[in-house]
C-alpha cells in the first residue's frame, strides 16, 4: 500500500510541475536591432532585479521636451556582480547615461551595454546579451 501512495502522490506533484509556466528566453536578435545604437540619459524610476535579466527603467526627455519612460534590459544579476555592480549600485533619483541598442517593434525599450553613473562619472558594463558590436 505505501508504494501505490508514494508513486500516486510522486504523479501528482510531477504533474503539478509540468504545467507550471516556464519563463521564456529570447536571443539578442530576436528582440534587438544591432544597427540601431542608442544613447540615452535621463532618470532612474525603477529597477528590478531578478533573474534571468535585470530591467531598469528611467525617464528620458525626447527631441520635443516631451519625458519619455524607456526600459532597459541589462545582464544576469551574478554577470553584474562579476563586474561591479550591486543591487543597491542604481537607485531611483539616480542619473544614468546609457549606451545600448533600441528594440526592434520600435519599443521605448533598449538593451543596455553600459551605465554611467552621471554623479560619479564611474562607467560600468551591464552584461549585455549582443554578441557583436554595431
Amino acid at each position: 500500500m505505501r508504494l501505490s501512495t508514494f508513486a500516486l502522490m510522486a504523479a501528482a506533484v510531477g504533474a503539478f510541475l509540468s504545467v507550471t509556466p516556464a519563463v521564456a528566453h529570447h536571443s539578442f536578435a530576436a528582440e534587438y536591432d544591432s544597427k540601431k545604437p542608442v544613447t540615452l540619459k535621463g532618470i532612474v524610476t525603477k529597477v528590478d532585479w531578478m533573474n534571468p535579466h535585470v530591467y531598469f527603467y528611467m525617464d528620458v526627455k525626447d527631441e520635443s521636451g516631451e519625458v519619455v519612460n524607456w526600459g532597459l534590459e541589462m545582464g544576469p544579476p551574478a554577470g553584474l556582480q562579476r563586474s561591479g555592480w550591486t543591487r543597491n549600485t542604481m537607485k531611483v533619483g539616480d542619473e544614468v547615461i546609457v549606451e545600448g541598442t533600441m528594440a526592434k517593434d520600435g519599443a521605448k525599450q533598449a538593451n543596455a551595454r553600459s551605465v554611467v553613473m552621471a554623479n560619479t562619472g564611474r562607467k560600468l558594463g551591464a552584461q549585455s546579451s549582443e554578441t557583436t558590436n554595431p
